[in-house]
């Protein structure tokens, strides 16, 4: 099985056209509000059978990494897609919590309007398909998950003593245009991966899964014949 975990604001419906792509797949629709990335892995394991394939997103590629750290013998291959790796940088906390007070002081549709439009590249966010749906989604998920989900985030911990023990078949995967987790910070994630193999797919922005499904699902389904 193949076992997708979503990122910030993000439930199932992030990934509509893999699931229809791949029958034997299954997405975590949310973590509620946990605010740990741990707790979000084990959310994620109760949800698993014992052995699978598993692919993060965005923040959900922490949270694949921390299901990693737990339970390495279960994950037969991994794939981190627009996502990090990296430690708080400098002012990150503050440029968080200011997200999040637009939020509070003016409503969560005003939070997401600020923060969703640089996810996805420019020439997408006119797409009746691709934008809308995603503010929708994002809009439900609320500001307490929301500010749960950043609380996680903020308290990450570090992976770069869990990243070269690694071994399985590793997807590393951005948009060309992503410009929060870009084509650089994954040639990086992929150098620091034993088993790695790097995708970078052109005109896609942050919310690859739904911006570019066709070159996403190609690039899985070349990932899940990988020997594992």
């Amino acid at each position: 099985m193949l076992l997708f975990l979503p990122g910030l604001a993000c439930d199932a419906r992030i990934y509509q056209p893999q699931l229809a792509a791949f029958p034997d797949s299954r997405a975590v629709n949310g973590y509620g509000t946990a605010d740990t990335l741990q707790e979000m892995a084990r959310i994620a394991l109760d949800q698993a059978p014992e052995t699978f394939d598993l692919l993060g997103h965005s923040m959900g590629g922490r949270v694949a990494l921390e299901v990693y750290r737990a339970a390495p013998e279960r994950v037969r291959r991994l794939a981190l897609v627009s996502t990090g790796i990296h430690p708080l940088r400098p002012g990150e906390p503050e440029k968080r919590r200011e997200l999040q007070a637009i939020g509070w002081e003016n409503g969560f549709e005003a939070l997401i309007d600020e923060w969703l439009p640089p996810m996805v590249a420019e020439a997408n966010r006119s797409d009746p398909a691709i934008y809308p749906p995603l503010r929708q989604m994002s809009i439900e998920a609320g500001q307490a998950v929301f500010d749960a989900q950043i609380h996680a985030l903020l308290g990450r911990p570090e992976v770069d003593s869990l990243l070269p023990r690694i071994a399985c078949p590793t997807l590393v995967m951005t948009g060309e245009r992503d410009t929060w987790a870009g084509p650089e910070q994954h040639r990086q994630i992929a150098a620091a991966l034993p088993n790695s193999e790097l995708v970078i797919v052109p005109g896609a922005g942050h919310m690859i899964q739904i911006e570019a499904p066709d070159a996403v699902n190609t690039a899985i389904a070349r990932w899940l014949e990988r020997p594992a």
